[in-house]
């Protein structure tokens, strides 16, 4: 069964992504986005238990947003660069929420703010 979520921001109520899938499991987390097609606004990956990534067999860009258990932001990567790019190990760090390139600048989300996660109807 596939998990959808829409995130939304708490520190001021904004939407950040309203079609983000859930990668759980070990095989789900291996794919992730690699060779799949670009996502549209508002469509992510959280991928969860997670604290890096790379960008090996991706064909575009993307942000990451790294959380903490209680879904703080502790990490940004913007316009990570498809093959080349990867994330440095984050110790503090249990999921990665994985978006569209340009996400993180046209939502405004900062280090520290608090995400808060909605299942919603596939």
């Amino acid at each position: 069964m596939t998990i959808n979520l829409k995130v939304t921001n708490t520190r001021d109520e904004s939407l950040v992504a309203d079609r983000v899938r859930v990668a759980d499991s070990f095989w789900q987390r291996f794919r992730g986005m690699m060779l799949a097609p670009e996502p549209a606004d508002g469509e992510g990956l959280l991928l969860s238990p997670c604290n890096s990534i790379h960008m090996m067999f991706m064909l575009y860009p993307i942000d990451a947003i790294f959380l903490d258990a209680s879904l703080k932001i502790k990490a940004l990567y913007e316009k990570l660069p498809p093959w080349i790019g990867f994330s440095s190990i984050h110790k503090d760090v249990n999921s990665v929420l994985e978006l569209k390139s340009g996400t993180i600048n046209k939502t405004g989300v900062r280090i520290d703010d608090i995400l808060r996660m909605e299942r919603t109807e596939c």
